[in-house]
């Protein structure tokens, strides 16, 4: 019940966080408002990594395989685009679109076992949700 609360939280935010870097995007610049984002999200963890695990640092250099370190350039990338969709679709219209992609390419992981996440079994009722989620675009569409 926890991780489907959460879930809701981080949809929730996502959507006002989308909202608020497309709006400092226009009045700084795509890269400005990036770059605080990421920087601002840096400073956030170092601060709670100090206040809470106290894990050592020295532990990201032991990640394997070295692409599970690429999260934050794909991060940079996410905002330049959530903001680029928001601006030129409007918030509910791009958050819907990158929603069933999220969900897409989600399953595609699990299907294949990428990343290192364990391969799901193909089922019908997950691709009819989808197709679902798609038919719903179309309709919001109009």
């Amino acid at each position: 019940m926890w991780a489907f609360l959460i879930a809701l939280l981080s949809g929730a935010m996502m959507s006002i966080q989308g909202v608020l870097n497309t709006e400092a995007t226009k009045q700084t610049g795509i890269w400005v408002a990036a770059g605080w984002v990421q920087m601002t999200a840096f400073f956030t963890c170092v601060a709670l990594w100090f206040f809470g695990d106290g894990s050592s640092p020295a532990a990201i250099l032991q990640v394997r395989p070295w692409y599970m370190l690429c999260g934050g350039i794909i991060g940079a990338f996410i905002t330049f685009t959530v903001i680029r969709s928001m601006d030129g679709l409007g918030p509910a219209k791009a958050t819907l679109l990158i929603v069933v992609t999220q969900i897409l390419v989600a399953y595609g992981i699990e299907l294949l076992g990428l990343f290192g996440v364990e391969k799901a079994p193909f089922e019908w009722k997950k691709l009819v949700g989808a197709l679902i989620a798609i038919a719903g675009i179309v309709i919001f569409r109009w």
